[in-house]
């Protein structure tokens, strides 16, 4: 064992141990970081607007703090975007990831020095926490690949500007600077297929032990080396041991990833934002991922089911249940107060507290009010693909509403096989019964003759690349939205129709 590879199992149990103290008092740390955050926004823009010197309680802040979305808070973030200081936070924010908005075009989140500091902490505990359960830590002698949005950054009045991964980029710790690839100058390349040809290039003969990125365009990376070499990556890589994931769940890539890979790796989750840092997998063993209560961001939990209610309740981390789908509330050292990220959660452990990503509030379909989410449309393609030993590299649903000839209206699932079930109508069913049994709302209307069952359009190969970069959002830390309430993406995907 090399002397890396020993000091880091000797740091993980220092920071497991440490994080075991806060899980053990989750009210307690929750109420800490409240009261911290409280004490420092007083003075602020914001804080002044809501009488933070007021709030003594949750109570008293629920009152005076509304949930707000972006688009709400967007009146304080640009006045900071126009150079303003103490608006959200203290100061002004070391820099803003800059995203693309749905409605407000560019968004531009604050991220402060407190924040970037949880940021880097906790993708590294991630890491840590896995040394610890196992035991192996000679990966961190090999090397290590993040596929990511380019480091180089603009400034705006003096903040700096980037994607989020970008500005992770320079938050790299010196002891693994010589472990990471690609190059600096590969990183910055913005075209992305160019960008995956030159990491190919520079990592095919690499020792590679850890690799990291969104699932899609890590299997594209995959896809590339096997074309360049005509090897698995397990043969190219037999040190490959850690796959590290965020954004999207890694069940519907799973297979294709162990046929290119030709082996089993173990893979963390992660609960990244550019709004912070929220969970990551703690336990091989255990499902979920631990939610962070001492990172400097204070939670609420809202049911998704009563979201849009006008008597909908704000709920504490003490007051969850598990198997409940919640949107998601954060307020952050980066100055987001009552902030509706968007993400659904469900808590699969109380002790401690674990989740897994469900959905996103506004990415479902409820056009006859059967509220689908992600999730569910995620476990039902898993049993389909299974059923009929399948494999998708891609999928997203749309509900179909007027359809013609008179029919009854239907869920179309936009499906790009990597290899075709050996009974497509099997598959249909399987797919749909599936949905039905997770769904009682889309069963009721499926049998009370509402809706037909579901229909499936294949979309051809390479296809949802091809659409990803007619929209401008090929690579990087994009993804396929999964499902929609509206014909918004079914549109623009006809051009790529089998």
């Amino acid at each position: 064992m090399s002397l890396k590879a020993f000091a880091a199992k000797i740091f993980a149990k220092r920071i497991v141990a440490k994080t075991n103290k806060w899980v053990r008092k989750p009210d307690a740390t929750q109420k800490k970081v409240f009261g911290e955050l409280i004490g420092k926004g007083a003075g602020t823009r914001f804080g002044l607007d809501h009488d933070f010197s007021n709030i003594h309680t949750y109570q008293d802040f629920s009152e005076r703090v509304p949930v707000r979305d972006y688009e709400e808070l967007k009146s304080y973030i640009t006045r900071i975007v126009d150079g303003e200081a103490d608006i959200l936070w203290p100061g002004k924010p070391l820099y803003f990831a800059k995203t693309s908005g749905t409605t407000s075009g560019a968004k531009y989140i604050p991220i402060t020095k407190e924040s970037i500091k949880n940021q880097v902490e906790a993708s590294r505990n991630a890491i840590l926490h896995y040394i610890d359960e196992t035991g192996s830590a000679n990966f961190v002698d090999g090397k290590m690949i993040f596929l990511q949005g380019s480091p180089e950054l603009t400034e705006k009045n003096g903040i700096k500007l980037g994607r989020l991964s970008g500005i992770s980029a320079h938050y790299v710790p010196k002891y693994l600077q010589k472990n990471r690839l690609p190059s600096w100058e590969t990183n910055c390349i913005e075209d992305w297929e160019t960008k995956v040809n030159t990491i190919v290039a520079e990592t095919k003969k690499e020792d590679m032990t850890v690799i990291a990125g969104i699932p899609s365009w890590v299997q594209m990376y995959f896809e590339r080396l096997k074309e360049k070499t005509n090897r698995n990556i397990g043969e190219l890589f037999p040190n490959f041991e850690l796959f590290i994931y965020g954004g999207v769940n890694y069940e519907p890539y799973r297979k294709k990833f162990e046929e290119l890979i030709g082996k089993k790796v173990s893979s963390i989750e992660l609960f990244p934002a550019s709004e912070g840092f929220f969970a990551y997998q703690n336990s091989q063993k255990e499902k979920g991922m631990l939610l962070l209560l001492d990172s400097g961001i204070f939670y609420e939990f809202i049911r998704a089911d009563e979201f849009y209610n006008d008597e909908r309740k704000r709920l504490t981390i003490e007051q969850v249940e598990k198997n409940v789908d919640y949107v998601m509330i954060i307020s952050t050292n980066a100055g987001l107060w009552a902030y509706n990220l968007g993400d659904t959660v469900r808590f699969v452990s109380l002790n401690p507290y674990k989740v897994i990503v469900s959905g996103r509030v506004k990415h479902f379909i409820s056009a006859f009010g059967e509220h689908v989410i992600a999730k569910e449309v995620e476990e039902a393609m898993l049993m389909a693909t299974n059923v009929t030993d399948a494999k998708t590299n891609e999928f997203t649903v749309a509900p179909h509403i007027t359809p013609e000839n008179g029919e009854l209206p239907y869920h179309e699932w936009f499906v790009e096989f990597e290899r075709e079930p050996s009974d497509i109508e099997t598959f249909k069913t399987t797919l749909d019964q599936a949905l039905q049994k997770q769904n009682s709302y889309y069963f009721d209307l499926i049998e009370g003759k509402v809706l037909q069952p579901l229909k499936i359009t294949l979309i051809r190969k390479n296809g949802f690349m091809d659409y990803m970069k007619s929209i401008g959002k090929l690579g990087g830390q994009n993804k396929v939205q999964r499902l929609s309430n509206d014909r918004s993406v079914a549109d623009k995907l006809k051009e790529f129709i089998a």
